[in-house]
């Protein structure tokens, strides 16, 4: 068997025309493409819709790809995508707010195998405001958020992908963690993992 080419092989390949080459990529993203659409989107059809576009944008952009992350460059996309999608729900605002998570997705506290069922009821409820609070947040904070937190990008790569800086990155991940503690804390207890309870520590 052949060695799987390395990304950068890919890369190459694909901005010479191999679309082989690039679906090789749009396999190995995909997935996390999409959950990032999904929460901020928060409907599978509209994250579908955003994640096709984005992985179009970036095939017909790879030219202007310099180096660097290619995570990176892929997620601002991602994240411009769902801006756009954003926009225009604006004139037709029937998301829903309680959106499972699906299957193979990071969620923001997944269930433990051995947590009882009174404690999986209570991750549970966890997860569903959780996703109603970020559905709730400004969406500059919510993409933020939603690569720290559940994509686990380090503040550092989240300023490239947001395309600011790293104080801004801070500033926006703490008020949105503010936000997250006021909204759980307004559905009558503490829900807040512990991550969300810091004040934004450097990743």
């Amino acid at each position: 068997m052949e060695p799987r080419p390395d990304e950068q092989e890919l890369l190459e390949r694909a901005r010479a025309g191999d679309l082989d080459a690039f679906n090789v990529l749009v396999e190995h993203y995909q997935t996390t493409v999409f959950n990032l659409c999904l929460r901020m989107l928060r409907t599978p059809q509209s994250a579908e819709d955003a994640t096709q576009e984005t992985f179009i944008s970036a095939y017909r952009n790879l030219g202007s790809f310099r180096g660097g992350s290619f995570r990176s460059w892929l997620y601002r996309i991602a994240g411009n995508a769902s801006y756009d999608e954003l926009r225009r729900q604006k004139a037709r605002p029937t998301v829903r707010l309680d959106q499972p998570g699906e299957d193979g997705e990071a969620q923001i506290d997944p269930p433990s195998s051995e947590a009882s069922l009174d404690e999986r009821a209570q991750q549970s409820e966890v997860r569903r405001v959780l996703q109603n609070a970020l559905g709730r947040l400004p969406d500059d904070q919510r993409l933020a958020i939603i690569l720290c937190d559940v994509q686990g990008l380090d503040y550092a790569e989240i300023a490239v992908v947001m395309k600011c800086s790293l104080g801004t990155v801070k500033s926006r991940i703490n008020r949105a963690r503010g936000k997250l503690r006021i909204l759980l804390l307004a559905e009558g207890g503490e829900l807040l993992p512990d991550r969300f309870r810091q004040s934004g520590e450097d990743k």
